[in-house]
């Protein structure tokens, strides 16, 4: 990673310590402490600080009192105000995608898909998380579904959730393992209400993606469940 440049460092430290805290290598919770990280990824402790500085702005890392980085932690409360949020904001980022998107965006959205669909969900060497290309992919084809929206501030906040979310789908054993779920068709169905126009089935079907898998995502997180489950149901 020690390449030519300081912005050539930042960056690559910075992509290597996100896909470690979302591919599980780095954990909710854990320290990060900036010799420990220059020695792992072999940069200086400035290009460290602002990789770090830049993994808090996305949600990935928070600061704490006499603790400094930390990957951010998980808890019932946090997911159910995650939850909250991405329902109101995203699903209308995707209703004013649909109605604004033009051609290009269908093609990216079906592209994605396509993507999507043809990448591996388990590793037999990790099985109890998704492999991180599916990660990319599954994060690419819903950003590519709200990349039609014309209002910038809300598609950028809509993204921000999003980036937030990742952190509990890796952390979620069981996520793509529900009996009773058919994660594929759902994306499908996602899909094809978007490029069909249907703005009001397509919200609808987001909203229900994100309450259904949040419903499954609290059970990992390590607080106790209290009211603010009941936001979620």
């Amino acid at each position: 990673m020690a390449k030519s440049g300081g912005t050539t460092r930042t960056d690559g430290i910075y992509q290597a310590l996100r896909a470690d805290i979302l591919g599980g290598r780095l954990v909710p919770g854990e320290r990060l402490k900036f010799p420990d990280l220059s020695e792992r990824y072999k940069v200086s402790v400035g290009a460290t600080r602002e990789a770090l500085t830049k993994l808090t702005a996305e949600g990935l890392v928070s600061t704490k009192a006499h603790q400094g980085y930390v990957v951010r932690p998980l808890s019932h409360q946090d997911l159910a105000d995650l939850t909250q949020a991405r329902v109101e904001v995203e699903s209308l980022v995707l209703k004013l995608s649909v109605q604004d998107g033009d051609l290009q965006w269908e093609s990216n959205a079906v592209a994605a898909h396509h993507l999507l669909e043809r990448t591996p969900f388990r590793d037999a060497a990790d099985p109890d998380h998704p492999t991180d290309e599916w990660s990319a992919a599954h994060a690419a084809f819903h950003i590519a579904l709200l990349n039609g929206c014309g209002n910038r501030r809300l598609l950028e906040t809509a993204r921000a959730l999003r980036q937030e979310a990742e952190l509990y789908l890796q952390w979620s054993v069981s996520f793509g393992n529900e009996p009773d779920r058919d994660l594929p068709a759902e994306h499908r169905a996602l899909l094809d209400a978007a490029v069909g126009r249907d703005a009001a089935l397509a919200q609808e079907l987001l909203r229900d993606h994100i309450a259904h898998t949040a419903q499954l995502l609290i059970s990992c997180a390590p607080d106790q469940p209290n009211s603010a489950e009941a936001d979620i149901e």
